[in-house]
């Protein structure tokens, strides 16, 4: 199938970029990726955590973040959060 971009050769290419996640959990963070591997387990640099709580949308700054790839429901390249 030539031409065609496997899921794990995108995610290779967005190393270094800004990358929007989406979790299991219903928590959005928004960071730098710095690797992954095959199981798409992630390290991020420079990381906003979003998290919606009953008191209103929560978030946190950390320098960095190791996240298990099974957790994680979906990938947005340089992609934000919407801010509602």
């Amino acid at each position: 199938m030539a031409g065609r971009l496997q899921p794990l050769e995108l995610v290779d290419k967005c190393i270094g970029s800004r990358l929007f996640v989406i979790m299991k959990n219903d928590k959005e963070l928004v960071g730098t990726l710095r690797g992954f591997d095959e199981y798409v387990n992630m390290v991020l640099d420079d990381v906003t955590e979003y998290e919606n709580t009953r008191e209103g949308r929560k978030e946190t700054h950390l320098d960095q973040i190791l996240l298990n790839g099974a957790n994680v429901c979906l990938l947005v390249p340089g992609g934000e959060p919407n801010s509602g």
